[in-house]
């Protein structure tokens, strides 16, 4: 015991840091089991985009998405999201796909659907610059649709 004792005061910043990213380990673990949603690639979405009862929603705004946007996505910008919800009652209990452009946006989307009784919620990590980076299709629009 004493000989930890005396490595703690001798190396006291590595130490810390060992209890920090400990701290951050246990937390992000935490974090992902309570969530109430699930993260998934670019490509596991693929595979449940092929379910017909799918909904992919990217919550980009409408410039972002005109710009380029996944076949069939439905565009609800984040700060519309709470006025959108009553459209989207009728896919309580099917996947929704949640998407923006780096996949930072898109997390407080599906805090707000899985709080919403919404069952299976699915964030893309990594957003539409993953999708577009995998090289998975993609649509352009020049009106909105």
């Amino acid at each position: 015991m004493d000989q930890y004792i005396e490595f703690v005061t001798n190396h006291y910043l590595l130490s810390f840091s060992l209890v920090c990213v400990i701290f951050l380990l246990i937390q992000d673990l935490l974090s992902n089991s309570f969530n109430g949603y699930e993260k998934i690639s670019p490509l596991i979405a693929v595979t449940k985009m092929n379910d017909d009862k799918t909904v992919i929603i990217d919550i980009r705004e409408p410039n972002e998405f005109l710009k380029s946007h996944i076949e069939n996505a439905v565009n609800i910008p984040l700060g519309k999201l709470d006025e959108k919800l009553p459209s989207l009652e009728k896919h309580k209990t099917h996947p929704l796909i949640v998407i923006c452009q780096t996949g930072a946006r898109s997390v407080s989307a599906c805090k707000t659907l899985t709080k919403e009784g919404f069952e299976q919620v699915f964030h893309m990590q990594g957003g539409m610059q993953s999708w577009e980076e995998n090289k998975l299709p993609i649509k352009i629009s020049k009106t909105r649709d």
